[in-house]
């Protein structure tokens, strides 16, 4: 059962009974900028996450940035990639800072040729970094752009189905939809739509889960993300 096509079904009737156009605003039909609050699990605000996407001719460029702390821990994340216009990835670095633990690469994606480079700048690091070559399946997804891509198929009432997705080494993802959640947002009580995303892989097997509002670009309002030293909610401030 798709639980999706309800509401995209009243939205439609809406629209045509009211002979209006529904407002096309923030991804994908034009760039965004999303500020996110990060709050540990006891409340205190460790520091903040955005999310931007910018459409540059017929490709688009998304970026991720985390910075936040706890006592004896500090996690300093950016993360860019390039994607074509039907979200099939070209590029993806990341430089991550987690602790003590620092981590840069940058992955090319030669999507006619079904292959990727992944190139380790640190901690390789030096003249010569670690280099690795690897197949990919038809219009392979980063992490990044996979979450973009996952908002327009919810956008249009579909479910993403499960699928590899590389961040460095490739993760079997699925998204699963437990149905409408009503959260706190500003001090108001928000129905939303809650997914968990399990993420499997050869070092990582977790969860996280995201609230998205039911506007036309499934905006996420919510996340959840389980780290090292507990779990981390994510709040829209926008």
């Amino acid at each position: 059962m798709n639980y999706f096509r309800p509401f995209l079904t009243i939205t439609v009737f809406t629209l045509a009974a009211g002979g209006t156009a529904w407002p096309q605003t923030g991804f994908p039909w034009q760039g965004e900028s999303l500020k996110y609050s990060m709050n540990w699990q006891s409340g205190l605000s460790v520091g903040e996450a955005t999310l931007g996407a910018r459409k540059s001719g017929d490709s688009w460029d998304f970026e991720a940035n985390v910075n936040a702390g706890v006592p004896g821990f500090f996690v300093s994340d950016a993360i860019h990639s390039t994607a074509t216009q039907s979200l099939c990835s070209t590029l993806l670095e990341r430089d991550f800072s987690h602790g003590a633990k620092k981590t840069r690469e940058r992955t090319v994606f030669d999507q006619k040729a079904g292959t990727a480079e992944r190139t380790t700048l640190v901690p390789d690091g030096g003249t010569v970094p670690g280099r690795s070559s690897f197949e990919i399946p038809g219009c392979a997804r980063d992490a990044l752009t996979f979450l973009y891509y996952a908002r327009v198929e919810l956008g249009q009432g579909r479910m993403v189905a499960p699928q590899s997705v590389f961040f460095g080494s490739a993760y079997n993802v699925r998204m699963d939809y437990t149905g409408p959640m009503n959260i706190m947002v500003n001090k108001k009580a928000v129905i939303t739509d809650h997914l968990v995303v399990t993420v499997k892989g050869p070092k990582a097997d977790f969860h996280f889960e995201v609230f998205y509002a039911r506007d036309p670009a499934r905006t996420p309002l919510q996340i959840l993300l389980p780290l090292s030293v507990g779990t981390f909610t994510l709040d829209l401030v926008r």
